[in-house]
């Protein structure tokens, strides 16, 4: 398969979150549909954060493994653990500095760049970052299994991922349906952009080279960013006083999440 082919479904994979977007659209969804929405961007996200942290940990243990069985240096799995932490630590607390500087602009600078922007519709873009980092690595999967020339495998993923990233659009959306908060067409397609257009790049870059360690870097970016974002999603939850529709939806986005990661299971990925 051509480059350019692997180019094209690997784009079409990511972009599947634009179809959960238009939800976001609905005029003035009731307390329930908002409560549960918010939920289940929970459950969908704390599936990532688990999907995101196990992955990124395999090259971690492994490369500590081959330092206690001789085999490997102890230097590597320095470097590695080392490279896993900072990522996360960049992810979760270097949100909290720009949430901070965000709003000491909004106070300073009026309707200037994204100041006048909601504290909901700010969330939705964290969100879209988090979700595009992890689709980074998804693309860097499929654009090394492709330049390795395991296609079979590189279809396998396109398709997993497709189905997989499909969900991810209510994350996205979640906040602004919590606060009853109606966005533009324009502000979903850029949302969309930010979260799915990543996977294209991934594969373009994984395709080109393969390097362990970036793409465990950018899993551990993801996976801050990720729990940073289940935090603050949890904090809209606990306001809506809701827990039997909260609990219903967390269980429901867990069960989507794990539905679409066993296709890749069951072709034994």
């Amino acid at each position: 398969m051509s480059t350019g082919k692997v180019l094209v479904l690997a784009t079409i994979a990511g972009m599947t979150i634009l179809l959960g977007l238009p939800v976001g659209r609905l005029r003035n969804p009731v307390p329930r549909l908002r409560a549960f929405l918010n939920a289940l961007a929970i459950g969908i996200l704390v599936f990532l954060l688990f999907d995101v942290l196990s992955h990124a940990n395999e090259p971690v243990e492994a490369a500590l493994s081959a330092a206690v069985d001789g085999t490997g240096s102890w230097f590597r799995f320095s470097g590695l653990a080392a490279v896993f932490a900072v990522g996360v630590a960049l992810g979760l607390v270097g949100l909290v500095y720009y949430d901070a500087h965000m709003n000491r602009v909004r106070r300073s600078a009026g309707d200037e760049m994204m100041s006048d922007w909601s504290q909901a519709r700010r969330l939705a873009l964290l969100i879209a970052l988090g979700i595009g980092l992890h689709n980074f690595s998804e693309g860097l999967a499929i654009g090394q299994s492709a330049a390795s020339g395991e296609i079979s495998l590189a279809m396998v993923l396109i398709i997993g991922f497709g189905l997989h990233n499909a969900t991810e659009g209510f994350g996205i959306i979640a906040p602004l349906a919590a606060e009853g908060e109606r966005p533009s067409w324009s502000f979903l397609g850029a949302m969309g952009l930010v979260g799915g257009a990543p996977t294209f790049v991934g594969t373009l870059v994984g395709k080109s080279f393969v390097n362990d360690t970036l793409f465990l870097s950018f899993l551990a970016l993801a996976a801050g960013s990720i729990l940073y974002v289940v935090l603050q999603l949890v904090r809209v939850a606990a306001r809506q006083n809701r827990p039997e529709i909260v609990m219903w939806g967390i269980f429901a986005g867990l069960v989507a999440g794990f539905a679409t990661d066993y296709v890749l299971v069951a072709a034994g990925v």
